[in-house]
């Protein structure tokens, strides 16, 4: 049997935080692996890794028993990235990052790209800079015993943002890329799994709010997803697509299997998502071989649940890991950098360089004879003076002259009169008096702290009482406004239930309030 599971992680350092803490060595090799165990698959896809090359670290590239492969974006950083953990004894015979062809290294690559001509070359390299997509290719037996190769396509699709009409264009570019690419390994002979993040949901039973969508089926992502997939609803005359979505052949009716969730609105508490993550094989693939596919909702850690799909074959791992292998990678190869490589050189002129040495042996020159002239001039300490020896610390400090010294014989006259008139006092008088005066400045110290308390008082009402919802009469939460408008920045109170369904009693109530300004 043939596990895969697919998993947006939305940040691959995210789900290890807690992970992290339970561990008794604080290891991220240990928490990843962790990861990789609960999910209990052959083959792991993730998606929205979220890290650039420049800050992977090995534990997270590096888990025992797995060979991993990633795909980084190279325009920004913490956006987007694919990851693809096989384990060793399904380890890919070749791996490919990229739909277009563009960042093959021509060696250990898997190919088959097919026609690009409606491409062009900057088009291309836009589309596969983000790291959206990454190919894995495997060698698998069937029951009976054949051999047969499997790509898996391991793909985060662009979300089409409302307020950038460009990114639906991107996106419907990036599809279209995908399918040529699957079609091209169709026809060479491969079986082929589209898996990942797809960012659309294709039916209404897949989305929880569809009948309240204008225009849910005229969406264009829709469309292309209606062009890919089989038909498996209808009769004779139904569309038959290359692909097969996975979950509704074996669950062609079950309602509520979201895979995304907002977590601003606190909706997966009542399953108020939508299904936007997809195992699609091949027809043959998946009516031939295909034994279950399903959906871990159980498993935290992400906006999204992982996905999957148990195949009845077996893999068939290759002698070695292909050339884009993380473990390859020079920095956790195992082989130290040389400044060299950092270094770039630079083809001088003959002439020039005979001129640049004539001109730094002129100033070594020079600088000698500075030295020397230097030397020379300096003065030389006296005989005499050096005779004199070191001077003792004691004699830089001497009495001031200024200050008029007391006599030892001199003697002050006595005043008997002034003697007469002060009367020393006792202790407990004294003590008496001390306790008096300071209960007095307690005294004055209370009543101006008090007079002060009083003033600031009335001068600030102090922050608001938080008001309790019309719906439950439960206290409500604060937010604040984000979105760019002429309310940006103002808070409000609002419901603190999940949303859910509006017939639904437990889900968020229509409770809202501004927050006066001070």
């Amino acid at each position: 049997m043939l596990r895969v599971v697919s998993w947006n992680i939305n940040g691959i350092r995210s789900p290890l935080q807690g992970v992290v803490n339970q561990e008794p060595s604080n290891c991220a090799t240990m928490a990843m692996g962790r990861i990789l165990d609960e999910l209990d698959a052959d083959i792991v896809c993730l998606q929205e890794t979220k890290v650039t090359r420049d800050v992977l670290t090995e534990p997270l590239a590096i888990v025992e028993g797995y060979n991993s492969y990633f795909s980084f974006s190279r325009n920004r950083s913490g956006y987007s990235g694919v990851a693809t953990f096989c384990k060793d004894h399904a380890t890919p015979v070749a791996a490919e990052e990229g739909l277009s062809g563009l960042l093959a290294t021509q060696k250990g690559d898997v190919g088959c790209c097919g026609s690009m001509d409606e491409f062009t070359q900057e088009e291309l390299r836009a589309l596969d800079s983000e790291g959206r997509a990454l190919l894995t290719q495997h060698k698998i037996c069937t029951r009976e015993g054949k051999e047969r190769t499997l790509t898996l396509i391991n793909v985060y699709c662009p979300h089409a943002d409302p307020g950038k009409p460009e990114r639906l264009t991107f996106k419907m570019r990036f599809y279209r890329l995908l399918q040529i690419r699957a079609e091209a390994l169709l026809e060479a002979g491969s079986h082929v799994i589209i898996l990942g993040d797809l960012n659309t949901a294709h039916r209404p039973i897949d989305h929880w709010d569809a009948v309240n969508l204008e225009g849910f089926e005229e969406d264009p992502g829709r469309k292309w997803m209606d062009g890919l997939l089989s038909n498996l609803s209808c009769q004779s005359g139904s569309h038959v697509g290359p692909f097969i979505d996975s979950y509704r052949y074996f669950q062609p009716k079950q309602k509520g299997a979201f895979t995304c969730w907002s977590v601003v609105t606190g909706a997966r508490p009542l399953n108020y998502g939508s299904r936007l993550d997809y195992v699609l094989g091949d027809r043959t693939l998946v009516i031939d071989t295909f034994q279950a596919s399903f959906l871990l909702h159980e498993v935290m850690g992400s906006d999204h649940c992982p996905v999957g799909a148990v195949l009845s074959v077996s893999p068939v791992p290759a002698k070695q890991c292909p050339p884009l292998c993380t473990r390859f990678l020079p920095e956790f190869a195992g082989t130290q950098l040389k400044i060299l490589r950092f270094l770039v050189p630079l083809e001088q002129d003959p002439v020039l360089e005979q001129s640049a040495l004539q001109l730094s042996n002129q100033t070594r020159v020079q600088t000698c004879q500075n030295k020397g002239r230097v030397r020379s001039t300096r003065s030389r300490p006296s005989q005499a003076g050096s005779s004199r020896g070191q001077k003792n610390l004691k004699s830089y400090f001497q009495p001031s002259s200024s200050r008029p010294q007391a006599s030892p014989d001199l003697e002050l006259p006595s005043l008997p009169l002034m003697d007469a008139l002060i009367t020393p006092k006792t202790s407990e008088e004294e003590a008496t008096t001390r306790v008096a005066e300071g209960q007095a400045k307690a005294s004055e110290a209370k009543d101006e702290k008090e007079v002060r308390t009083s003033f600031w008082k009335s001068v600030l009402g102090g922050p608001m009482a938080t008001p309790l919802c019309g719906g439950h009469r439960e206290p409500c939460v604060m937010r604040t406004v984000k979105k760019p408008g002429p309310n940006l920045g103002r808070r409000f109170y609002m419901c603190a239930r999940p949303r859910g369904p509006p017939t639904d009693p437990a889900s968020r109530c229509n409770f809202f309030l501004w927050i006066r300004p001070n």
